[in-house]
């Protein structure tokens, strides 16, 4: 092991990936290395506006960049099983973000991909990491057994059945995004 920072390669180049891009400048542990685009013009276009030095024009060529220690994909949701897998075949460990996969059977064949390779493979669950959700497991201890918690989750977006959220088939919904 190596105290440098892990060099991230960023597989995807839309909203999510620009802000895992910019809260990476914030930490010590890690820089982003590399960007991956399906178009070469998509993978300048977020590099020039993320100063990532590295662009690749194809998710393979992310994959396969000695220069990547572990790979992010923030790619769309139904794409998450074959861009993992790209970069786990590739050797790379890897973070998912949310959705992990469209369903079980692609969770599972990524998990036995990664044991398989003995790779860190992870879903982008950042909620766990957040400072009030840290001080609700210290508080849970005093409250002694937790037997019924009720929440609610809202946000409003205009209906729009070509946007995300509102496309099942794309893994938007309560299910896949916004209710995990």
């Amino acid at each position: 092991m190596t105290n440098a920072p892990l060099r991230w390669g960023i597989m995807g180049t839309g909203g999510i990936a620009g802000a895992f891009a910019q809260d990476l400048q914030l930490t010590e542990s890690g820089v982003v290395a590399a960007v991956g685009s399906r178009t070469a013009g998509g993978a300048e276009r977020f590099a020039d506006r993320h100063r990532i030095p590295t662009r690749h024009g194809s998710y393979e060529a992310l994959a396969g960049d000695p220069d990547v220690d572990v790979v992010y994909v923030a790619t769309p949701h139904p794409m998450h099983h074959a861009n993992a897998r790209l970069a786990l075949e590739a050797g790379k460990p890897v973070l998912v973000e949310k959705p992990f996969t469209m369903n079980a059977e692609e969770a599972r064949d990524l998990v036995d991909l990664a044991r398989a390779k003995d790779l860190f493979l992870m879903e982008a669950m950042w909620t766990r990491f957040l400072p009030h959700i840290r001080h609700i497991r210290e508080l849970l201890p005093r409250l002694g057994d937790v037997v019924t918690v009720t929440a609610d989750h809202g946000q409003w977006f205009a209906a729009d059945p070509a946007f995300r959220l509102f496309a099942p088939e794309l893994g938007g919904g309560a299910l896949l995004d916004l209710g995990i």
